[in-house]
């Protein structure tokens, strides 16, 4: 795409569109687009994530379609040259950047941010102005605007920028943001693929990765933008300043974060407690973890007080858990011969394990009757306690029934007053 379309050779172009040699350029665009489509038929079958940036859900969803397209029509235009008058191809190689560009950024966005609305209406509207543009461009319209742009200029400090400097410069620094963000996102997938045994230690080098490849694309944005990136240094002094009044407790979540990942103190699939919440933790980024109760319910926990108030982690060294439950049998129960027969009932019990066998002890001696508490050990409390403490309640129950023991319970006698 070199050059601008005066209204004579914009002209010319419609009627050369109309010439015998426009259908050998429409013959071989549609061969390009068949070999691409052939091409990434074959490859599509030894890849295993079938619905990546480059293939999609469907071989043409995919970024990696219309860059081979293109790469066969600048190709086949290359060989045209100099045999017939080139027509068509002015029309299909802008329309391919264009339709590149556009799977590209919206393929890493949605892979970015797949429930993200935001990020949905973000891609819509690019996916907009690229084909305004390329409509421009053919028209020879974008390139007579962009040079009036380039004429609004200002000067800002010892800079002088011009409005076709910020739009230039915006469409740069999207670009390599959105590029930044999906190579930081196939390496964050790629390092927590492995074995979940270091899974904290790779998403502390995830976390900083993307943030690196972040902060590396925001100063080659920045200096596509044209900005100076020496006052830098001034803007680095004010932030902090920032950072120390008003963001320290954001700086202090941060902070925590990277801490808590290089510790290994707390792992992702830890059960633990927390100002009173229980749960699994189910995620630890940068500013919070997620903590998610065996009920359903997560809590977002600020990872200063992760690291500032006491943790119970009940999984830490050994992820096998100590559970109880009570029970209350009549006095004058024969508990030498009770006790071997809870633990036969219980032992078996699916989820229990059978090289720690459950224990019974006499705990108390209760107002209506004797209290014995059962202990059980148990090695995935992630699929929850309360079902597997229920299913040794109801073997308890059912030897207890079948045994003719009885579970006693308070008793009152009301007496009336006599008048």
């Amino acid at each position: 795409m070199t050059g601008t379309y005066s209204s004579g050779e914009l002209a010319e172009l419609g009627r050369s569109l109309f010439r015998p040699t426009a259908l050998i350029e429409v013959g071989v665009t549609i061969l390009c687009l068949v070999l691409a489509w052939l091409l990434l038929r074959l490859a599509r079958g030894a890849v295993a994530n079938r619905n990546s940036v480059w293939f999609g859900r469907r071989i043409v969803d995919g970024a990696l379609f219309p860059m081979l397209a293109l790469l066969f029509a600048l190709i086949a235009r290359w060989v045209l040259h100099g045999q017939i008058e080139i027509a068509v191809f002015k029309l299909v190689i802008p329309t391919l950047v264009s339709l590149a560009v556009i799977r590209l950024l919206g393929r890493v966005l949605r892979r970015a941010f797949p429930d993200s609305d935001f990020m949905r209406a973000f891609e819509r509207s690019l996916s907009w102005l690229a084909w305004i543009a390329v409509a421009l461009w053919i028209s020879g319209v974008l390139p007579q605007v962009m040079d009036e742009l380039g004429e609004i200029r200002w000067r800002v400090g010892a800079t002088e920028v011009s409005v076709r400097n910020i739009i230039e410069g915006t469409s740069t620094a999207v670009i390599v943001l959105v590029l930044a963000l999906w190579v930081s996102s196939e390496l964050e997938a790629r390092l927590l693929a492995g074995a979940p045994g270091n899974l904290g230690i790779r998403k502390m080098a995830a976390n900083t990765i993307r943030a690196l490849l972040l902060f590396v694309g925001l100063l080659f944005a920045l200096e596509a933008a044209g900005i100076d990136l020496t006052a830098l240094g001034v803007i680095g002094g004010a932030l902090g300043v920032g950072i120390g009044f008003g963001l320290q407790k954001l700086a202090a979540n941060y902070i925590s974060g990277f801490v808590i990942l290089a510790e290994n103190a707390m792992r992702i699939g830890d059960t633990v407690k927390v100002d009173g919440f229980e749960g699994r933790i189910a995620d630890i980024t940068t500013r919070y973890t997620v903590i998610r109760s065996l009920g359903g319910r997560e809590s977002i926990v600020p990872n200063e007080m992760m690291i500032t108030q006491r943790v119970e982690n009940s999984t830490l060294a050994d992820p096998k858990v100590l559970l109880s439950t009570v029970v209350q049998v009549a006095y004058g129960t024969d508990l030498d011969a009770l006790i071997p027969k809870l633990v036969a009932a219980i032992a078996p019990l699916p989820r229990l394990l059978p090289e720690q066998p459950p224990a019974v002890q006499l705990t108390n001696f209760a107002a209506d009757g004797l209290e014995l508490t059962i202990y059980f050990w148990i090695a995935d409390p992630h699929n929850g306690t309360g079902n597997v403490r229920s299913a040794v309640n109801l073997a308890i129950l059912r030897l207890l029934t079948a045994e003719g023991i009885e579970i006693p319970f308070p008793q009152r006698v009301l007496r009336r007053a006599s008048s």
